[in-house]
């Protein structure tokens, strides 16, 4: 069974707090889930391992601790994830970038693909998939499908705020990926929208309706 790891920093429950206002407006929103992303990444790239390396500082010469050669690659869901993809840039500039495209059909609130694009070499890679929102689970746990189909090394799903019921059902169909989340919520209403949540990311994202 893979993990649910809730990230509580109080700087990340703050900006949070800020960002599920429907009083925030598009510029601050976007801003606002740029800075809880780069934020976020610190604790998911935690168990990057390390390796000694020899650096002349002006000084003398030491061994010093450097990222052990681990490829990365951040894979936003399209569209609301493109709202995280520069703020873990932000922290991992050298990662490749993949997008999966996917939309909820309106009346049976399945996820429907229309794009995936991904880095050639992905199966070197260890991968974040992104995206703001774990509702019913649906649209990660088909995105992380199509991952899979191209054999990356190992897949994590970072969200900023995640259902019970989308948790359930990425575990169950995905018992190998972990999901970080800084808050889980209630449950879903009658339209799959996570309550209390933030309404809809990517109409907040980008002022559409």
């Amino acid at each position: 069974m893979s993990q649910t790891i809730l990230i509580d920093h109080p700087l990340i429950q703050h900006k949070l707090t800020l960002i599920r206002d429907k009083n925030t407006g598009p510029k601050e929103f976007r801003e606002l889930v740029d800075e809880v992303s780069t934020l976020m990444v610190y604790e998911v790239t935690r168990d990057l391992s390390l390796e000694e390396v020899e650096v002349e500082t002006p000084i003398c010469k030491g061994k010093f601790k450097m990222i052990k050669g681990k490829k990365l690659g951040i894979v936003p869901i399209l569209r609301a994830g493109l709202g995280m993809l520069n703020g873990v840039l932000q922290l991992i500039p050298t990662a490749k970038v993949g997008h999966v495209g996917l939309y909820r059909d309106p009346e049976t609130l399945k996820p429907v693909e229309y794009y995936c694009k991904l880095p050639t070499d992905i199966q070197d890679r260890d991968l974040l998939v992104v995206d703001p929102m774990l509702a019913t689970g649906g649209s990660a746990s088909a995105a992380i499908n199509f991952v899979k189909e191209r054999d990356p090394r190992n897949i994590k799903l970072v969200v900023l705020i995640a259902a019970p019921e989308g948790i359930e059902k990425l575990q169950k169909e995905h018992p190998d990926v972990d999901i970080y989340t800084a808050a889980i919520d209630q449950k879903l209403n009658d339209h799959a929208y996570i309550v209390p949540g933030l309404g809809d990311a990517g109409d907040r994202l980008y002022g559409t309706k």
